[in-house]
């Protein structure tokens, strides 16, 4: 009886979504903008890995001809603002994980905040100029038709809890800041509750994302300092957050993990079954966001 209940909800739901061209722009709207976080990590590795090569060659600091408006602006202008941006979201990421909820990213439910709905329009156009502006100037430049991978690969293991953090880190993002600016553009700033179908889209793009680039191209954060000490080149700040800021996403998937394994050891503790108690976790999951 239960499994029909599902199955007669989900035709409800994927028929609400075929019917209205309102609903598939809206998960659309939502999905790529949801992935300006993950393609921003891909920007900073591709962005840090040109650095370094154009550091290495000493021919560019030798010759008179400045670099082009477009490259110079994705090289030197773009990363530090990207840098700010992204830490401050995975800062709020890690603090949410631990605490379990934030003030500035919680949801209201009764009325719509009109300062933290400023500052996520703030924060999404900022994020979309940088974005925009640096894949312009990195593909001008052909900063995507060269090989960034300096032969260094990180553990199984170690991709996955990546990729677990990166998946939260995108889900504050998406939720705090990228839904209040769709619900408020699309539907009048009524606020709508989140669907599974927004869950999985959003997930699998990230999962294809990660496949495609990200799983290699964003490793060059972390090691960027290493292969710059090796050839006595100096290392930057910009190479420090790079550094920082991927093992504050390991830490922040490592959280999920831990999480996910003492909701587990509850369940054996107590001998509850999971389809008793996974009702009440999803409930405290959409009050914490």
């Amino acid at each position: 009886m239960g499994r029909q209940k599902c199955q007669h909800r989900a035709k409800e739901l994927l028929k609400s979504y075929a019917s209205s061209p309102t609903e598939i722009f809206y998960l659309l709207t939502l999905t790529l903008l949801s992935l300006l976080l993950p393609l921003s990590f891909l920007l900073l590795a591709r962005l840090s890995g040109a650095q370094y090569h154009l550091q290495s060659l000493i021919t560019w600091y030798r010759s008179p001809n400045p670099l082009p408006y477009f490259l110079y602006l994705a090289l030197h202008v773009n990363p530090a603002i990207l840098y700010v941006l992204v830490s401050f979201v995975s800062v709020a990421t890690l603090i949410r994980g631990l605490t379990g909820k934030i003030t500035l990213f919680s949801d209201s439910s009764t009325s719509v905040d009109r300062p933290r709905l400023f500052t996520a329009w703030v924060l999404l156009c900022t994020f979309q100029v940088c974005v925009g502006l640096g894949i312009e100037g990195s593909i001008a430049a052909g900063l995507y038709d060269s090989d960034s991978s300096f032969g260094v690969e990180r553990s199984l293991l170690s991709r996955v809890i990546f990729l677990m953090g990166l998946h939260e880190t995108m889900q504050l993002w998406s939720r705090g800041v990228v839904k209040p600016v769709v619900d408020d553009t699309v539907f009048g700033g009524v606020d709508r509750k989140e669907r599974w179908t927004e869950r999985v889209i959003m997930a699998a793009s990230l999962g294809g994302l990660w496949w495609w680039r990200l799983r290699e191209d964003v490793e060059t954060l972390v090691v960027m300092a290493e292969a710059k000490k090796e050839h006595w080149m100096e290392v930057g700040m910009a190479d420090f957050v790079g550094w920082w800021l991927y093992y504050l996403t390991v830490t922040i998937g490592m959280v999920r993990v831990v999480k996910a394994l003492m909701w587990m050891a509850s369940l054996c503790l107590r001998g509850t079954s999971p389809s008793e108690i996974a009702p009440v976790e999803s409930r405290d999951n959409d009050d914490k966001v």
